[in-house]
Protein backbone atom coordinates (compact mmCIF):
# COMPACT_ATOMS: atom_id res chain seq x y z
CA UNK A 1 0.00 0.00 0.00
CA UNK A 2 2.78 2.65 1.27
CA UNK A 3 4.57 1.70 -2.93
CA UNK A 4 1.40 2.64 -4.07
CA UNK A 5 0.73 5.65 -2.42
CA UNK A 6 4.37 7.01 -3.42
CA UNK A 7 3.76 5.76 -6.88
CA UNK A 8 0.27 8.16 -6.78
CA UNK A 9 2.03 10.92 -5.57
CA UNK A 10 4.79 10.78 -8.00
CA UNK A 11 2.40 10.55 -10.70
CA UNK A 12 0.31 13.55 -9.07
CA UNK A 13 3.74 15.70 -8.93
CA UNK A 14 4.32 14.73 -12.85
CA UNK A 15 0.94 15.54 -13.64
CA UNK A 16 1.53 19.13 -12.38
CA UNK A 17 4.38 19.54 -13.54
CA UNK A 18 3.66 18.65 -16.85
CA UNK A 19 0.51 20.82 -16.85
CA UNK A 20 2.72 23.77 -15.44
CA UNK A 21 5.22 23.16 -18.94
CA UNK A 22 2.12 22.61 -21.43
CA UNK A 23 1.05 26.16 -19.52
CA UNK A 24 4.47 27.95 -20.08
CA UNK A 25 4.03 26.55 -23.87
CA UNK A 26 1.19 27.25 -25.19
CA UNK A 27 0.95 30.56 -27.21
CA UNK A 28 -2.15 32.02 -25.24
CA UNK A 29 -1.18 30.60 -21.51
CA UNK A 30 -3.24 31.50 -18.64
CA UNK A 31 -1.79 34.54 -16.39
CA UNK A 32 -1.52 32.46 -12.93
CA UNK A 33 -1.43 35.44 -11.31
CA UNK A 34 -3.76 37.60 -12.56
CA UNK A 35 -6.06 39.78 -10.63
CA UNK A 36 -9.42 39.05 -11.15
CA UNK A 37 -10.83 41.89 -8.58
CA UNK A 38 -8.75 45.06 -9.73
CA UNK A 39 -12.02 46.99 -9.01
CA UNK A 40 -11.57 46.33 -5.37
CA UNK A 41 -7.81 47.98 -5.28
CA UNK A 42 -8.76 51.61 -7.46
CA UNK A 43 -6.24 53.64 -6.22
CA UNK A 44 -6.70 57.71 -6.25
CA UNK A 45 -5.38 59.72 -9.03
CA UNK A 46 -2.95 61.30 -6.36
CA UNK A 47 -2.03 57.84 -4.76
CA UNK A 48 -1.61 56.45 -9.08
CA UNK A 49 0.46 59.57 -9.94
CA UNK A 50 3.01 59.23 -6.69
CA UNK A 51 3.11 55.47 -7.52
CA UNK A 52 3.60 56.03 -10.63
CA UNK A 53 6.70 58.64 -9.60
CA UNK A 54 8.44 56.34 -7.31
CA UNK A 55 8.41 53.41 -10.25
CA UNK A 56 10.23 56.27 -12.72
CA UNK A 57 12.62 57.00 -9.97
CA UNK A 58 13.27 53.20 -9.00
CA UNK A 59 13.97 52.84 -12.66
CA UNK A 60 16.51 54.90 -13.35
CA UNK A 61 18.09 55.09 -9.83
CA UNK A 62 18.42 50.97 -9.15
CA UNK A 63 20.93 48.73 -10.41
CA UNK A 64 20.08 45.82 -12.61
CA UNK A 65 21.08 43.39 -9.29
CA UNK A 66 18.37 45.63 -7.63
CA UNK A 67 16.00 45.36 -10.43
CA UNK A 68 16.44 41.48 -10.67
CA UNK A 69 15.88 41.00 -7.00
CA UNK A 70 12.87 43.01 -7.08
CA UNK A 71 11.68 41.04 -10.27
CA UNK A 72 12.29 38.24 -8.43
CA UNK A 73 10.92 38.84 -5.28
CA UNK A 74 7.31 39.86 -7.23
CA UNK A 75 7.26 36.39 -8.21
CA UNK A 76 8.43 34.63 -4.71
CA UNK A 77 11.86 33.76 -5.47
CA UNK A 78 15.13 35.36 -4.09
CA UNK A 79 17.95 36.67 -5.58
CA UNK A 80 21.27 34.71 -5.07
CA UNK A 81 24.61 36.79 -5.99
CA UNK A 82 27.87 36.25 -6.55
CA UNK A 83 29.21 35.79 -3.00
CA UNK A 84 26.37 34.43 -1.27
CA UNK A 85 27.01 31.66 -4.34
CA UNK A 86 29.87 30.72 -3.34
CA UNK A 87 29.06 30.46 0.18
CA UNK A 88 26.31 27.76 -0.87
CA UNK A 89 28.75 26.19 -2.94
CA UNK A 90 31.54 26.22 -0.25
CA UNK A 91 28.67 25.11 2.17
CA UNK A 92 29.28 21.38 4.35
CA UNK A 93 25.93 20.46 3.46
CA UNK A 94 26.42 20.68 0.13
CA UNK A 95 28.23 17.35 0.45
CA UNK A 96 25.01 15.55 1.43
CA UNK A 97 22.50 17.46 -0.48
CA UNK A 98 21.52 19.76 2.34
CA UNK A 99 22.07 22.54 -0.43
CA UNK A 100 21.77 21.67 -4.18
CA UNK A 101 22.51 23.64 -7.60
CA UNK A 102 19.83 23.17 -10.17
CA UNK A 103 21.05 23.66 -13.90
CA UNK A 104 18.10 24.87 -16.14
CA UNK A 105 19.19 24.92 -19.30
CA UNK A 106 19.05 22.04 -21.92
CA UNK A 107 21.03 18.67 -22.47
CA UNK A 108 23.89 19.83 -24.38
CA UNK A 109 25.01 22.84 -22.31
CA UNK A 110 24.65 21.33 -19.29
CA UNK A 111 26.88 17.95 -20.62
CA UNK A 112 29.36 20.59 -22.00
CA UNK A 113 30.11 21.93 -18.31
CA UNK A 114 28.15 22.76 -15.37
CA UNK A 115 28.42 24.26 -11.77
CA UNK A 116 30.40 20.98 -10.26
CA UNK A 117 27.58 18.52 -8.53
CA UNK A 118 24.18 20.23 -9.74
CA UNK A 119 21.49 18.59 -10.80
CA UNK A 120 19.87 18.86 -13.98
CA UNK A 121 16.23 20.03 -14.92
CA UNK A 122 15.03 21.07 -18.30
CA UNK A 123 11.72 22.40 -17.79
CA UNK A 124 10.47 21.70 -21.52
CA UNK A 125 11.20 18.05 -21.19
CA UNK A 126 10.45 18.02 -17.10
CA UNK A 127 9.02 14.32 -17.06
CA UNK A 128 13.07 13.20 -18.15
CA UNK A 129 14.48 14.81 -14.97
CA UNK A 130 11.78 15.04 -12.01
CA UNK A 131 12.23 11.21 -10.83
CA UNK A 132 15.98 12.58 -9.98
CA UNK A 133 15.32 16.23 -8.30
CA UNK A 134 11.51 15.52 -6.63
CA UNK A 135 13.61 13.85 -3.51
CA UNK A 136 16.48 16.36 -2.83
CA UNK A 137 14.11 19.30 -3.57
CA UNK A 138 12.21 18.25 -0.65
CA UNK A 139 15.01 17.88 1.22
CA UNK A 140 17.37 20.36 0.57
CA UNK A 141 17.61 23.45 3.38
CA UNK A 142 18.58 25.30 -0.18
CA UNK A 143 18.08 25.53 -3.86
CA UNK A 144 20.15 27.59 -6.40
CA UNK A 145 18.66 27.50 -9.93
CA UNK A 146 21.48 28.62 -12.52
CA UNK A 147 21.01 28.86 -15.96
CA UNK A 148 23.04 30.77 -18.75
CA UNK A 149 22.39 34.53 -16.32
CA UNK A 150 21.50 37.75 -18.32
CA UNK A 151 18.28 37.87 -20.25
CA UNK A 152 18.56 33.97 -20.13
CA UNK A 153 14.71 33.50 -17.53
CA UNK A 154 14.88 29.66 -17.46
CA UNK A 155 16.24 29.29 -14.01
CA UNK A 156 13.34 31.33 -12.88
CA UNK A 157 10.70 29.32 -14.80
CA UNK A 158 12.38 25.91 -13.59
CA UNK A 159 12.03 27.35 -10.13
CA UNK A 160 8.52 28.57 -9.84
CA UNK A 161 7.66 25.19 -11.80
CA UNK A 162 8.97 22.77 -8.67
CA UNK A 163 8.28 25.17 -6.42
CA UNK A 164 4.76 25.48 -7.26
CA UNK A 165 4.05 21.86 -8.34
CA UNK A 166 5.99 20.17 -5.66
CA UNK A 167 5.51 22.05 -2.65
CA UNK A 168 8.84 24.05 -1.91
CA UNK A 169 8.87 26.52 0.71
CA UNK A 170 9.69 29.89 -1.00
CA UNK A 171 12.50 30.38 1.58
CA UNK A 172 14.64 27.68 0.66
CA UNK A 173 14.87 28.88 -3.00
CA UNK A 174 17.14 30.80 -4.83
CA UNK A 175 18.46 31.70 -8.49
CA UNK A 176 21.35 32.71 -9.50
CA UNK A 177 21.12 35.74 -11.51
CA UNK A 178 25.07 35.89 -12.79
CA UNK A 179 24.46 32.29 -14.03
CA UNK A 180 27.21 29.69 -15.52
CA UNK A 181 28.16 32.72 -17.96
CA UNK A 182 29.47 34.43 -14.54
CA UNK A 183 30.83 31.23 -13.17
CA UNK A 184 32.96 30.66 -15.82
CA UNK A 185 34.07 34.57 -16.29
CA UNK A 186 35.46 34.21 -12.58
CA UNK A 187 37.62 31.68 -13.68
CA UNK A 188 36.04 28.85 -11.47
CA UNK A 189 35.92 25.30 -12.18
CA UNK A 190 33.19 23.23 -14.09
CA UNK A 191 32.37 19.60 -14.38
CA UNK A 192 31.96 18.03 -18.09
CA UNK A 193 29.33 15.59 -19.07
CA UNK A 194 27.56 13.95 -16.57
CA UNK A 195 26.89 15.24 -12.57
CA UNK A 196 29.80 13.97 -10.35
CA UNK A 197 31.67 12.46 -13.24
CA UNK A 198 34.59 14.32 -11.93
CA UNK A 199 36.30 15.66 -15.31
CA UNK A 200 36.64 19.19 -14.16
CA UNK A 201 38.24 22.18 -16.22
CA UNK A 202 37.75 26.23 -16.30
CA UNK A 203 37.23 29.14 -18.94
CA UNK A 204 41.18 29.31 -18.91
CA UNK A 205 41.66 25.37 -19.78
CA UNK A 206 39.62 25.05 -22.12
CA UNK A 207 40.95 28.16 -23.93
CA UNK A 208 44.97 27.15 -23.89
CA UNK A 209 43.18 23.34 -25.30
CA UNK A 210 41.82 24.98 -28.31
CA UNK A 211 44.37 27.33 -28.91
CA UNK A 212 46.85 23.80 -28.52
CA UNK A 213 44.43 22.49 -30.99
CA UNK A 214 44.39 25.13 -33.55
CA UNK A 215 47.82 24.68 -33.84
CA UNK A 216 48.29 21.38 -34.63
CA UNK A 217 48.95 20.71 -38.48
Amino acid sequence: MKKVLQEGALLAVIGAVLAFAANALSPHPLELTVDHFPGDRVASPTTAGATNLTKAAATTTNSPAELLAANLRAKGLQLAESNQVMQFFHDPRRLQDGVIFIDARDEDHYRAGHIPGAYHFDRFRPENYLVNVIQVCQTAQAIVFYCNGGDCDDSEHAAIMLRDSIGIPKEKVFVYGGGFTEWTNNGLSFELGSRNSGDLTNAAKTAAAGKVEGSKP
